[in-house]
């Protein structure tokens, strides 16, 4: 019988920690029959599983450190961010995740495009310049097609994933008096609200009074990119620095992929 190593047993560990976590809150979501976060926590399990299959369909090696940021940002994500309603808890919960999704793409893209330039069966070879570039356009891309997703949901199933923001002001063209096409600031006094909303499956009047204008999503979107563009910034440049012998490798060797050697054994 093959020995763990104690390196093993760490990530035995951590996995199974987590696991036994996310089934304790699908039983209790089950209990309460809210089966949309049953679908988070059966989702987040299954993503657990993907890093494992990626490592042998692909035939690399995934470091252990960057697996773990991975799925410790699918947890953060679906577990406490949506289940236990950490977006709403914390105010800058959804900020700090945009910026970490921007960082850990352009990783994903990097590593991506460093694997086609090491491989035997591709020949293909991109100056650090370029691979930088397009780890940050990966990590863009895959920043705006989660705010597509967003707007989707939004828009499909009314679930406020665009969380909204309150501004004392609201500049429109759309409030000039004449139809001009000059925006007019306005100090806002008083913003009422009326009709018929679902509380808790009870379709209830609604009319209140706030002082503020509500901005529906965009000022949540545009910071969420904002965040985004800097998380890809930081690891592109650090990850050119690299590239071109200046970085420090350790950094990389824990959050790049690699090929695995052809004389290692495998094991499940």
């Amino acid at each position: 019988m093959k020995k763990i190593d104690k390196k093993s047993k760490k990530k035995l560990a951590f996995y199974l920690v987590l696991r036994i976590t996310i089934f304790a809150i699908l039983v209790e979501q089950i209990r309460l029959q809210n089966f949309h976060n049953v679908f988070l926590c059966v989702l987040s399990l299954g993503i657990f599983f993907m890093p494992a299959i990626v490592e042998r369909k692909f035939d690399i090696e995934l470091p252990d450190v960057l697996e773990a940021v991975i799925v410790l940002f699918v947890f953060a994500t679906l577990i406490l961010g949506e289940i236990e309603e950490y977006y709403v808890k914390f105010k800058y919960w959804d900020t700090i995740l945009h910026t970490l999704n921007g960082f850990l793409m352009a990783a994903i893209g990097f590593s991506l495009v460093n694997i086609l330039n090491k491989s035997e069966r591709i020949h293909l070879t991109m100056s650090p310049g370029f691979v930088a570039f397009t780890a940050f356009c990966f990590s863009m891309t895959v920043g705006v097609m989660w705010e597509f997703l967003e707007f989707f949901m939004d828009m499909v199933t009314q679930s406020d994933m665009q969380k909204d923001t309150w501004f004392p002001i609201i500049s429109s063209v759309s409030l000039h008096p004449e139809g001009a096409n000059s925006a007019v600031a306005l100090q806002v006094k008083s913003l009422t609200v009326e009709g018929v909303a679902e509380i808790d499956g009870v379709m209830t009047p609604y009319l209140k009074t706030f002082e503020s204008y509500l901005d529906l999503g965009i000022y949540d979107t545009m910071i969420d990119m904002i965040v985004n563009f800097v998380g890809a910034s930081v690891f592109c440049i650090l990850g050119y620095l690299y590239k071109i012998g200046k970085g420090k490798g350790k950094i990389f060797r824990n959050l790049v992929p690699r090929f695995k050697k052809k004389n290692k054994i495998n094991t499940p």
